[in-house]
Order: structure tokens, then C-alpha cells, then sequence
């Protein structure tokens, strides 16, 4: 690509225009509503308002690129430019004349200034029709007859946009995607326009051939003088291939400026938030701290749009005269136009007012975050003592540390006084006498089953059939081996 900072001479035209001659193209209030009927009679019950209230201008041979979301309108608004779409309201001027109702018949001779680059190169080709035909039905329509024949001029238009001239025989489907956008770019250059209207012309491409057909379009409008108006999701190319940068938001422009003024400082809180979007693959900013808006919500439904600024509803700045007045497109800087009462590195225009709830979250990157370092797990007494040299002394305090009372007896007082008496009362019922007495005289039986082992002599082993037996229980029955045991005298 060619370097961002270089003037073409197109857009040096583009700049001495700005002294006050008339603009190419001038659009004012320009509104597109879709109705949405219902029922046999096709009776309205509503309308996607696609387009709400424009007003923009391009000079001659300057780049105006437009972004957005995706159904903001972009499209739409091409269309209603280049008059493939009626417009439900405004006014569309082109070279002073106002072509915003022009019948078909007025418009025909007018066509051939303002042509379009389609959005898909696989749609917008026939696939009936050979390239030579294709490009050069523009000549047969109105009327064109060039100088060497159409054939002549169709090879030299392939040739003009990267193709091979030989290949005027062959069908569309013999193409790649790259090529058959640069088919369309010769299609569109055929008659030579003053204006063209390339809507998405690198979004269904591959990134090599993006920076290709984006260098074509560059050197045709130095070569040619053109004036383009592109429409791209990409921010990347906008910014290479525009002057100025027109901000869409759900029908309406929100922030128009020239392309350094936008990307270094962005007004409105929606744009802002399209630059927080845009990845940086360069590994020296790895540690370097950044931040990135996390709209929360979707884009809201044209059909009932929401009430005062249209992106009051996912904005962190917005307040209570954002809910209810529409912000008109101001100038607040030199060529920097913006739709909002409280920008961003501007005056704010309603200042004072109750806040509404903040629908945005900012998160740091990961390389941004401090590193938590994790505290070490604390070390019982018991255990440092453990783990110390032993001795008898200390071991039989390690005994003691390890016993089951651990829970001092303040706390053992607590937990019993958490539990109502009458609990107690209902546990102390549910245990039989039996077993409380059989409890009770536990310590006593393991001191006679203790004695009873020491007085058996060392010729005796203790067992624990013996032991039960000293201590008064029943020994469990000895596995049956055939033979009666004599009972003794």
C-alpha cells in the first residue's frame, strides 16, 4: 500500500476545493423508509426507517469513506445516491441539479457520471454473459461508441484494472473472487464517471487481494481524477483510502470529519468505541496498558428506533436530555462535525444533567492487568513443630497439638448455646437408655480388658476375643472347624 501521509493529486483538489467552490454531490436530509404491510389488502402497519435525515457533502476528486455497523444503512444510502433506490424524503443534488425524483427517461444521460461498485462479485455479474459483454454493455446503453470499437476499449479496460485482455471471451465463473471485483471496477470505469459509489469493494476478498484492489482504486483516481464515496466495515482501509470519514449509527450520521481528526481524536462515544475495536498485531505494545468498550445490548430495531439520540441506550455518557432530544450534527472544530450532547474531546453541550444508567463495561487487557502474586497458605503451630527436629519433649507436645480438641472451649460454649433447648431436650430422647449407659461405662470396660491382658501372663497372647470377654461383651463366634472344643474341669 501506498504510504497513509501522501497527497494524491486528487485529494490536493479535494482541499483547494474547500475555498468555496460547489460541491460534486450534495445531500440533505436524505430518508428512506421501507413500508411493512400486512394482510391481503397490504395494508401498512409500519415502516424500517433505514435511512433517517442525511445531509453530507462530496467535492470533487475527494475520498469520503462511511463505516458503521452492520443495517445502520450504508448500503441503503448508496443506493439512494447512485438512484437505484427512490427516496421517501430529502434531496439529492448532483452537480447542482437536483435528481432526487428525476424520471428514468431524465436520468438515463446522467447515468454515466454516477456508477457503482456492487458488494459481491459473484452476484453482480451474470453468469450468462462473457466479460467482454459485461463490460461492455455500459457503451451499448447509452449509446457509446469509442474510438477503435467496443472491443478494443473493453481490452484495454481489462487491462487498465490487472486482467488479461485475451480472457474477453471467457464466463465469470472462470474468474476468482478478486478478479471478478476488478471486472466490476472495469465495468463501472467504462464510460468514464465523475462519481462512483464503491459499496464493501475488498469485504468479500482475501487480504492480499484487498491490498491490491485498494491500490488499484488509489492510482485510477490519481490517473482518471474520480471521486469516490466507499463504504467499508474495515476501519484499516478507510483510513487509507479516505479524506474524510463519515460515522453512520442507525440511519444517521453521528461524527463526519477528515480522517486525521477522526482517528486521533473521536468525538462521539460510538466512535470511540469503533477505534477501541480495532486490533494492533505489534508485539512491543504487549505490555503497554489499553483499553477496549464492550457495548453491551444489541443496535436497536429501525422499525422503533429509540427516542432522542439513537445510541442513548448503549451509551456510558448518556443523560436525561439524550432520552429526549435528538442531538443536531454540529460543528464543534474545524471540519468536525458531531451528533452529541456530550462528545468526547469537545465542550459538552448539556452540562449539569442527571445521568442515565451506565450500559458499558471497560475492560483492560490481560497484558495490562497487574500480576496478583498469591500469598502463602498459613502454617499451623502444630505442624511447623512437626516438622522441627524431634524430641521427646516436642513429640509429645505434637501429640497433644494433634488431640481433637482444637476448638477452644469460648467457641464449643458458643455452638452449644446456638442450639435451642429444646432441641437438645428432642436429641437427648432420641438416644436409648442402653446405649447411654453402655457409653457411659465404656472407660471402665477398657480399664478391665487392659488389666485382664497383663494378668494373662507372657505365655498368654491378649486377643481380641479375650479383651471383649474381660470387658463383659459376647466374642464373636469362632469360624466352625469340625471339631468340638472338650469343655475343662
Amino acid at each position: 500500500m501506498t504510504d497513509l501521509n501522501k497527497k494524491t493529486p486528487a485529494s490536493t483538489a479535494a482541499g483547494s476545493d474547500e475555498s468555496g467552490s460547489e460541491p460534486l454531490l450534495k445531500v440533505e436530509g436524505l430518508v428512506k423508509h421501507f413500508p411493512i404491510t400486512k394482510g391481503v389488502l397490504k395494508r401498512k402497519v409500519g415502516a424500517v426507517q433505514a435511512v433517517d435525515g442525511l445531509t453530507f457533502d462530496v467535492r470533487p476528486g475527494e475520498t469520503l469513506g462511511v463505516v458503521g455497523e452492520s443495517g445502520c444503512g450504508k448500503s441503503t444510502m448508496g443506493r439512494l445516491v447512485t438512484r437505484l433506490l427512490e427516496p421517501t424524503g430529502g434531496k439529492v443534488e448532483f452537480q447542482g441539479r437536483d435528481i432526487t425524483h428525476m424520471s428514468a427517461g431524465r436520468l438515463r444521460p446522467m447515468r454515466r457520471d454516477i456508477q457503482m461498485i456492487f458488494q459481491d462479485p459473484y452476484g453482480s455479474l451474470n453468469p450468462r454473459h462473457t466479460v467482454g459483454g459485461i463490460v461492455g454493455t455500459p457503451f451499448r446503453l447509452q449509446g457509446v461508441k469509442p474510438e477503435g470499437g467496443v472491443k478494443a476499449e473493453v481490452q484495454r479496460l481489462l487491462e487498465l484494472v490487472g486482467l488479461n485482455p485475451e480472457h474477453y471471451n471467457r464466463y465469470p465463473h472462470e474468474f476468482s473472487g478478486g478478479q471478478r471485483q476488478r471486472i466490476g471496477i472495469a465495468r463501472a470505469l467504462a464510460l468514464k464517471p465523475k462519481l462512483v459509489v464503491a459499496d464493501e469493494p475488498v469485504s468479500a476478498l482475501d487480504v492480499s487481494i484487498q491490498a491490491q484492489v485498494v491500490n488499484l482504486l488509489d492510482d485510477l483516481q490519481e490517473e482518471l481524477g474520480l471521486t469516490y464515496m466507499i463504504i467499508a466495515h474495515d476501519l484499516s482501509v478507510i483510513r487509507h483510502v479516505s479524506d474524510r470519514i463519515a460515522v453512520m449509527y442507525l440511519g444517521k450520521i453521528v461524527e463526519l470529519a477528515d480522517r486525521s481528526s477522526l482517528y486521533e481524536a473521536p468525538m462521539h462515544p460510538y466512535t470511540k468505541a469503533l477505534m477501541s475495536a480495532v486490533p494492533v498485531p505489534d508485539p512491543r505494545r504487549r505490555g503497554a496498558k489499553s483499553e477496549r468498550i464492550l457495548l453491551k445490548g444489541d443496535v436497536p430495531s429501525p422499525i422503533s428506533p429509540p427516542s432522542g439520540c439513537r445510541f442513548h441506550t448503549r451509551c456510558w455518557k448518556a443523560t436525561q436530555v439524550c432520552a429526549t432530544t435528538e442531538p443536531p450534527l454540529l460543528q464543534l472544530k474545524t471540519g468536525h462535525q458531531v451528533a452529541c450532547h456530550h462528545p468526547e474531546n469537545g465542550e459538552d453541550q448539556a452540562p449539569g444533567d442527571a445521568p442515565l444508567t451506565a450500559d458499558v463495561i471497560t475492560v483492560k487487557s490481560a497484558a495490562a492487568a497487574e500480576p496478583v502474586t498469591p500469598e502463602p497458605a498459613a502454617v499451623p503451630a502444630a505442624a511447623e513443630e512437626a516438622l522441627a527436629p524431634s524430641t521427646p519433649e516436642k513429640a509429645a507436645e505434637a501429640e497433644k497439638a494433634s488431640a481433637p480438641e482444637k476448638v477452644p472451649a469460648t467457641e464449643k460454649a458458643a455452638e452449644a448455646d446456638k442450639v435451642p433447648a429444646t432441641e437438645k431436650a428432642a436429641e437427648a430422647d432420641k438416644v436409648p437408655a442402653t446405649e447411654k449407659a453402655a457409653e457411659a461405662s465404656a472407660p471402665e470396660q477398657a480399664a478391665e480388658a487392659e488389666e485382664a491382658s497383663a494378668s494373662s501372663g507372657p505365655e498368654e497372647t491378649a486377643t481380641p476375643e479375650k479383651a471383649a470377654t474381660a470387658a463383659g461383651d459376647e466374642a464373636p463366634a469362632a469360624p466352625s472347624t469340625g471339631a468340638e472344643a472338650e469343655p475343662k474341669e
